[in-house]
């Protein structure tokens, strides 16, 4: 397509003609215009585009207006270092003829001087006569002539920082010591004297205003802030999410090499990562599909496939609409899937065979080496590698001795509340270990096993060994059952009893130290005949609804 500017006027004739073949060209029956390199020009780019600017225009159809220029990147040597300020070699003692009158360096003028304008330059008093400065070539290159900061020393600003602070901090310190020197106790003469510091003298520096203020200010401000990573409107009360904290690095500021992953600024979204270099668990950031495809995304991308080839075969199924029953159908389609994958191995391999060509060798045998790395130490346990090290404590553990396979506190006895080693079933702490023997032994000496095996006769003596034994392990009540009491026994247990009742006796105080007693001898002495006068006596007692009498 030929620029307006190229044709110049045109009548209505060959305007009309230009008309025709700019729409046949469109159409495709015409060939396309050729720019000056012989590339072809597409005919529906619009004229504000394919139209080259005054300043730009060659006369001919053309697009190389909007081509990026090509410039010579070997002339422009950005990266090359500017040593700013340096001297060359130690100064003169003397003033040299053509030199700078104020400062006696040879490589200026008095006029392009940037040293302190001198009452008497260096030409009449050769005196602190300056160094020459080191004049570099700079190069030709545009980005290289317009580098501000090319030569400047970072450590330079730190000093200026270190200089901020050793002035706060001397402010601070005086206004701290007139607040001491004070006598008053009052909060408010107190702030006055610390505000003051600042307006009480003119020797204090203006520009710096007092630390207190500045810390009301902060408190004052720090209600109308804004939270990290978004913006509250005040006047519609919306709250908007940006989409990055203003404190993080920009996308785009990433890698500045233009041929970089494209950088969309209306949804500040950058697809691709922008160094290709580095691995995309390691890089600062790896794009946006990097993190869109991490996490429960990929499920959700999959469920949404499900639904479009469920809804393209005619079944109702809409992710958005019902999204319980498109996870249900989808759950359920997985399952079916695996259970036919499951029925065509089947009976593919029972109708041809060959399963056993399915069990390959791991991959270490078949390649013979392997990237996982391991770290033993001398005992063969494993300090770092795949397998994590247990956590070992100060305390030493897994320590057996005395034959045994199995640590002291590995076994619990619940009938003696004791614990023991589970390889023998011994309560003995640093015993010597017996094995099944010693398992066996311990259940042979149950008490369980020992009613079990005596024969217990109940009509026994009264006081035996035999009837203790049944007494203490029967489930039984006291007093119920089979047990027989003796009646002259009974009968002066009796007595007692109604005689410490006539005495005022604490009885439960008594039988609770006679138990205790008892317990600490290891016999059990409270016979039958005790306990049923004492509940007897129990039932003696007075009730006060026993002689009630209704009148009414």
């Amino acid at each position: 397509m030929a620029s307006s500017s190229a044709i110049g006027k045109l009548s209505r004739e060959e305007f009309r003609r230009q008309k025709d073949l700019d729409a046949a060209r469109k159409a495709g029956t015409a060939p396309a215009a050729l720019d000056e390199e012989g590339r072809p020009i597409n005919p529906h780019i619009p004229q504000y585009i394919s139209q080259a600017p005054w300043y730009l225009d060659t006369g001919a159809p053309s697009l190389n207006h909007q081509r990026r220029p090509d410039y010579d990147s070997s002339a422009n040597k950005l990266d090359d270092w500017y040593d700013r300020g340096a001297k060359a070699g130690p100064a003169a003692k003397k003033y040299r003829k053509g030199a700078c009158e104020n400062c006696g360096a040879m490589t200026h003028k008095k006029q392009d001087c940037l040293e302190r304008p001198r009452k008497k330059g260096a030409k009449f008093t050769s005196r602190d006569i300056q160094a020459d400065e080191v004049i570099q070539e700079v190069s030709s290159g545009y980005d290289a002539k317009r580098d501000r900061w090319n030569g400047y020393d970072a450590s330079e600003h730190k000093r200026i920082y270190d200089e901020y602070a050793a002035i706060e901090a001397a402010r601070q310190k005086i206004r701290e010591d007139e607040i001491d020197n004070q006598t008053t106790t009052d909060l408010a003469a107190v702030r006055k004297v610390a505000k003051a510091g600042k307006t009480e003298g003119k020797d204090v520096d203006a520009d710096f205003g007092s630390s207190d203020e500045e810390d009301a200010d902060e408190d004052k401000y720090a209600d109308a802030a804004d939270a990290v990573g978004q913006k509250l409107d005040a006047k519609t009360r919306i709250t908007v999410r940006n989409l990055r904290i203003r404190e993080d690095t920009a996308k785009y500021l990433i890698n500045l090499d233009p041929e970089s992953a494209y950088y969309d600024p209306k949804t500040r979204s950058m697809r691709d990562a922008p160094l290709k270099n580095i691995p995309a668990e390691e890089a600062v950031f790896a794009g946006d599909n990097f993190f869109r495809y991490s996490g429960e995304a990929p499920e959700v991308q999959k469920l949404q496939l499900f639904a479009w080839q469920a809804a393209a075969r005619g079944n109702d199924v809409h992710l958005n609409a019902n999204p319980t029953q498109g996870e249900l159908l989808h759950h359920e389609f997985r399952q079916k899937k695996e259970e036919l994958k499951d029925t065509s191995k089947i009976s593919i391999l029972a109708k041809y065979g060959g399963a056993e060509y399915l069990e390959t060798a791991p991959k270490e045998l078949l390649q013979g080496q392997t990237e996982d790395y391991v770290e033993y130490s001398r005992t063969g346990q494993v300090i770092k590698g795949r397998e994590r090290a247990k956590a070992k404590s100060k305390y030493p553990e897994d320590v057996l001795m005395n034959n045994h396979t199995a640590v002291w506190g590995s076994w619990y006895d619940p009938s003696s509340s004791i614990w023991g080693y589970k390889c023998c079933h011994s309560v003995i702490h640093i015993s010597y270990c017996s094995g099944e023997a010693g398992i066996e032994a311990v259940q042979a000496s149950s008490a369980q096993n020992l009613l079990s095996s005596a024969p217990i006769e109940v009509a026994g003596p009264v006081g035996s060994t035999v009837e203790k034994l049944e007494q203490n392990y029967s489930k039984k009540r006291i007093g119920e059952g089979d047990v027989k009491l003796d009646k002259e026994r009974l009968a002066q247990a009796v007595d007692e009893e109604k005689k410490r009742k006539m005495k005022g006796e604490d009885l439960d105080n008594r039988i609770g130290s006679k138990r205790k007693r008892l317990l600490e001898s290891g016999s059990h002495d409270v016979t039958e005949e005790e306990l049923e006068a004492y509940r007897m006596n129990r039932r003696m007692a007075e009730d006060p609804m026993a002689s009630y009498v209704d009148e009414g």
